[in-house]
């Protein structure tokens, strides 16, 4: 394997190395637990403070409403159960779409079983929802609703605003997983107007293990993490203050050079998109075609599976998806895929590529190369290509 390329960056991304070296110091020189009375504690503590800041002054919002987690799952799972809980007295029904993270349909299922109802917003063809449909289904108990900014296997992306302006009108608390939007997207809360967002930082070339709970002061939730009195009472832990002095760094570079780096990764996307549609037949380009995110490609490969075409793109030094990493082992066809009206067959086909700042052109000319060689013998070998 003499090449290498990464191809995956929906699923994570580089440490980039200036947050590495501003994150150092709280592994060995500043390590005391931020939750300590003396110096040791205090230093770590402001740390963490100052982190906290630079987050909320990025996001347009106050430090008080910035909550450090593990990361988009936890951001999920806390934003769904705390919110439907600490406010189970005006209502138990919760509105969700169809094509959200694992992390969020699982939370669901978790409250079906507490008693609460779960209405599923249907998608179109390109995996974007319907407002009327919404408008449609909030009810006098309605209490949440929870829509995914950017979805993280077609890329697409949805009408916050105008969810959030919908949301606030009927008096419902707007959450959205803005994982896979925050890297290409200068998302301010207070303009957007979401009571709630979850974010990552491994998506945005900070450290693994580490998110944030955006909460906007008044809204109600209630902890799921209990034991401590970190993040004020409501996230019990020790504080993970290099992951958090990590994130903060990496969100503060990610918007430097905003603007440039998703023209490129676009440019690359595009071009990667014109070739695949262009040069390979019975290649289905799945998602909306203007309203994604700038990395994504994902495509639906016909007669074939899926998993071979990573596996013989792996063998070639070239690294993608069959869908989402965290549903990866997973026999059964994106449920994301199924939703946009994808045949069951063609979806066991489908790959994600999703291009970084740090690709090249000559690299995507490779990887397409690679990918009509690939494909070309996987349907020679195929009964149903030949049928």
């Amino acid at each position: 394997m003499e090449k290498q390329i990464y191809l995956d960056h929906a699923a994570t991304t580089a440490v980039d190395s200036r947050v590495i070296e501003k994150m150092l110091p709280y592994f060995s020189g500043v390590y005391g637990n931020a939750s300590s009375q003396h110096f040791y504690g205090r230093r770590a503590q402001q740390a963490l403070d100052e982190a906290r800041d630079t987050i909320a002054s990025l996001l347009n919002a106050q430090p008080s409403e910035i909550y450090f987690t593990s990361g988009g799952t936890e951001g999920d799972n806390w934003a769904m159960k705390g919110i439907a809980l600490a406010n189970q007295a005006k209502g138990k029904h919760i509105i969700t779409t169809v094509i959200e993270h694992p992390a969020m349909l699982a939370s669901c299922k978790d409250l079906e079983a507490l008693g609460f109802e779960i209405s599923y917003l249907s998608v179109d063809k390109e995996g974007r929802i319907s407002l009327e449909e919404l408008k449609s289904l909030i009810r006098e108990d309605t209490i949440l609703i929870s829509c995914m900014y950017a979805n993280n296997e077609i890329g697409t992306i949805q009408p916050i605003e105008e969810i959030a302006q919908i949301a606030k009108e009927k008096k419902v608390l707007f959450f959205t997983d803005a994982v896979q939007a925050i890297p290409y997207m200068n998302i301010d809360v207070k303009k957007v107007g979401m009571d709630a967002m979850a974010i990552s930082a491994h998506k945005f070339n900070g450290p693994k293990g580490v998110g944030v709970l955006y909460v906007r002061n008044g809204v109600k939730i209630k902890s799921i993490l209990s034991g401590g009195h970190q993040e004020r009472t409501k996230r019990g832990g020790t504080s993970n203050v290099a992951g958090a002095v990590g994130l903060a760094e990496a969100l503060r570079l990610s918007r430097l050079n905003l603007e440039e780096n998703n023209a490129k990764i676009k440019m690359l996307r595009d071009h990667f998109v014109k070739r695949v549609s262009e040069e390979i037949p019975y290649a289905y380009y799945n998602g909306h075609k203007e309203l994604r995110v700038p990395s994504n490609a994902d495509f639906s490969f016909e007669f074939i599976e899926g998993e071979s075409i990573l596996f013989s793109l792996d063998l070639e030094g070239i690294a993608v998806s069959s869908g989402s990493a965290c549903s990866s082992g997973s026999l059964e066809p994106s449920h994301v895929l199924l939703a946009i009206g994808v045949d069951e067959a063609l979806a066991h086909g489908s790959i994600r590529f999703s291009f970084g700042k740090s690709n090249t052109l000559e690299e995507v000319d490779f990887v397409v190369d690679k990918l009509k060689e690939i494909i070309s013998r996987l349907r020679m070998m195929s009964p149903l290509f030949k049928g």
